[in-house]
C-alpha cells in the first residue's frame, strides 16, 4: 500500500526550509525529502524532524557551479575531485539527520562526450556508493528529462540500469520519477514492472505541467495501484509545484485507490 512523502523543494515553500518539515506533518505526511538543504545547520535540521516525528528520506548532492550552468558533476570527466567532494558534503550531512539515500546528479554533458561521461560516472559511482554505505545510505540514480534539462547525462531508465551493472554495488538504485520518464520514455508500468529490484524510490507529478498528481497524462492512482500489486514497499515522493498553496491542492489524495485507508499517506509510516 502506498506511502507517500513530501518533497520539500517543491511543497510547502510557502514557508522557510525548517518549517517545511512541520508543515509536512501536519498535512499528514510522515516522511520527506529535499533538494539541496546544506543552508540549515544539520542539528537544526535533524531537531526539526524529531519534533515533528517525520523521516527524511533523501537529499541530492550539491550541483556545482550553478550560475555557470552546473546541474550535477558525477558524469563531467576532469571534474572527479569536486564531485567526491559534494559526494561528502552530501553523505555527511545527510547521515547527521538521519536521511537514508542521495540523490548522486551526473550532470550536463555534451553529445561527443557521452563515452566519457559514462566511464567517468561508473568510477565516480563505484567511490560515492562505499562513502554511503559506510553511513548506512543508498544511492539514487535519477533519470531527468532533456525538455526540462537539455543535455543531462541521464534521461533513460535503461540507461540507469545499465550503469548500476557496471558500479556493481548493491546500495545503488533508480530513483523512478515518472514526471520525467513519461516525458522521455513513457510506457511507465513496464518499465516500473521490468527494474522492481532495482528501484529504490519512486516520485509522482502530473504531465506536462508538473503540478498536482491530479491531472494530464499519467493516471497516478493507477500508478499507484500498480506499485502495490507488483510488490514496491518503499515510498512514494509527491515531487509536484503546486498550483496554488500547498495545502490547498492536497484534495488528490483523497481520491486515490478507496480500497486504502482515507489517511494512508500519513499512517503508513
Amino acid at each position: 500500500m502506498p506511502r507517500f512523502s513530501a518533497n520539500l523543494g517543491f511543497l510547502f515553500t510557502e514557508v522557510p526550509e525548517i518549517d517545511r518539515i512541520a508543515a509536512a506533518a501536519a498535512a499528514g505526511f510522515k516522511a520527506v525529502e529535499m533538494h539541496w538543504p546544506y543552508q540549515v545547520p544539520a542539528a537544526d535540521m535533524r531537531n526539526a524532524l524529531t519534533r515533528s516525528q517525520v523521516t527524511m528520506l533523501g537529499l541530492n548532492t550539491p550541483v556545482g557551479h550553478a550560475a555557470a550552468g552546473d546541474f550535477g558533476l558525477g558524469a563531467l570527466a576532469g571534474r572527479e575531485s569536486e564531485f567526491q567532494q559534494a559526494v561528502d558534503q552530501a553523505v555527511s550531512y545527510g547521515h547527521a539527520i538521519g536521511a537514508t539515500a542521495v540523490h548522486c546528479m551526473s550532470g550536463i554533458v555534451a553529445p561527443d562526450a557521452v563515452s566519457t561521461a559514462e566511464r567517468t560516472f561508473v568510477a565516480n559511482l563505484m567511490l560515492a556508493a562505499e562513502k554511503a554505505a559506510q553511513a548506512g545510505m543508498t544511492v539514487l540514480l535519477e533519470p531527468i528529462n532533456h525538455r526540462d534539462k537539455p543535455g543531462y547525462f541521464l534521461h533513460r531508465v535503461e540507461q540507469a540500469a545499465s550503469i548500476i551493472d557496471q558500479v556493481g554495488r548493491r546500495n545503488v538504485k533508480i530513483m523512478f520519477d515518472c514526471y520525467h520518464t513519461q516525458i522521455m520514455q513513457g510506457d511507465l508500468t513496464r518499465r516500473l514492472k521490468d527494474h522492481l529490484d532495482l528501484i529504490g524510490h519512486v516520485q509522482i507529478a502530473a504531465v506536462p505541467s508538473r503540478a498536482e498528481p491530479d491531472e494530464g497524462e499519467i493516471d497516478c492512482r493507477h500508478i499507484g495501484r500498480f506499485l502495490d500489486s507488483i510488490g514496491y514497499g518503499g515510498w512514494i515522493g509527491a515531487e509536484y509545484k503546486p498550483r496554488g498553496r500547498t495545502e490547498d491542492g492536497l484534495g488528490w489524495l483523497a481520491t486515490w485507490p478507496q480500497d486504502l485507508p482515507s489517511n494512508a499517506y500519513g499512517a503508513l509510516a
